[in-house]
């Protein structure tokens, strides 16, 4: 009998090595890398990309606020309610919070007894909020996930501890707490379950990063945009002479100040003198090419990002900021 033939979903190629174990994409994964909330900071508060990354998408979606539909008067007493508690700025408070270390919470203060017990709106009246807290994912840590499939917070959280200097440790429900992540991780299980998302960061933290890069290497190319280069004849032998060094650098002198007052730059017969200058030609295109990429990775557009005006043929930018702002409204 003859050997059946194995069909594969897939390009294989012998000759090139596609699909085989000897091709060298083969050997590529992805890892999660490692940005510790330490570094997040760092980025955060030492480079203007990571930091604008951070905040546009937060201060836009708190900047239009909302609106209400209902009767003047209500509408009057919670804008009020809303401005006592100074809501708006504290959702912007951790929401930055949130997107730079993975997570942040508002917990609804009502001066409870036991706040582990679950919030119930109902038993307010008005004024019975009494304060808005942001509170940190370094302060406030998740407890066990709630494991039972018929319960309504299943896969979240069953409490929250709360690390409280005048009162140690401080359980509470989360009902108690307005819940804020980052970005969200696909399975909180495989996470190590702690109950908060990553750091946006994380993933676009190469993108970030060789923004930065290229663009500190390009601000490093001015300085040496232009290189004076003097040929002596016989420099090297001549320079194990401490004398002729002393001469030297005096000689240099001289004629560096010479030519800085007059622009006449005085040499021997016997010397050259030229000059190189650096090429800037498609250093723009280079650095905004990586400026895209930070752009994309962000999921924000690069006329929003960098505050330019869209370039191309027939480009308005519309289309990208009508998106950007439809996904910020939702």
């Amino acid at each position: 009998m003859g050997k059946l033939a194995q069909i594969k979903d897939g390009l294989v190629n012998l000759v090139a090595n596609l699909g085989t174990p000897r091709d060298k994409a083969a050997s590529s994964f992805y890892g999660v890398p490692h940005l510790s909330d330490v570094d997040a900071d760092n980025a955060y508060r030492g480079t203007w990309l990571a930091r604008k990354v951070i905040d546009i998408p937060a201060l836009d979606s708190c900047r239009k606020w909302r609106g209400w539909s209902a009767d003047q008067d209500q509408i009057t007493d919670i804008e009020a309610e809303e401005k006592r508690l100074g809501l708006q700025q504290k959702v912007l408070d951790a929401m930055i919070r949130a997107r730079l270390t993975g997570g942040a919470a508002l917990y609804i203060g009502t001066g409870h007894a036991d706040p582990m017990k679950p919030l119930n709106p109902e038993s307010l009246s008005k004024g019975g909020i009494r304060h808005l807290n942001v509170l940190s994912k370094r302060v406030l840590t998740a407890g066990e996930l709630d494991s039972d499939p018929e319960s309504p917070g299943y896969g979240r959280p069953a409490f929250y501890n709360l690390s409280s200097g005048t009162t140690g440790q401080l359980q509470i429900h989360p009902s108690r707490l307005v819940i804020l992540q980052g970005a969200v991780k696909p399975d909180p299980e495989l996470a190590a379950g702690d109950g908060w998302g990553d750091s946006v960061l994380l993933a676009i933290s190469k993108a970030i990063k060789d923004a930065d890069a290229t663009a500190g290497n390009i601000a490093s190319l001015v300085f040496e945009a232009k290189v004076d280069i003097v040929k002596i004849p016989d420099f090297m032998e001549r320079l194990a002479d401490p004398e002729f060094e002393a001469q030297m650098l005096q000689r240099l002198e001289l004629a560096m100040m010479a030519k800085g007052i007059n622009g006449t730059l005085i040499m021997d017969a016997a010397e050259e003198y030229e000059q190189k200058n650096a090429q800037f030609g498609g250093l723009t295109d280079v650095l905004m090419a990586f400026m895209q990429l930070a752009s994309g990775a962000s999921d924000i557009p690069m006329t929003r990002l960098l505050g330019q005006s869209p370039g191309g043929l027939n480009a308005s930018g519309e289309s990208d900021l009508r998106n950007y702002y439809d996904r910020i409204s939702s």
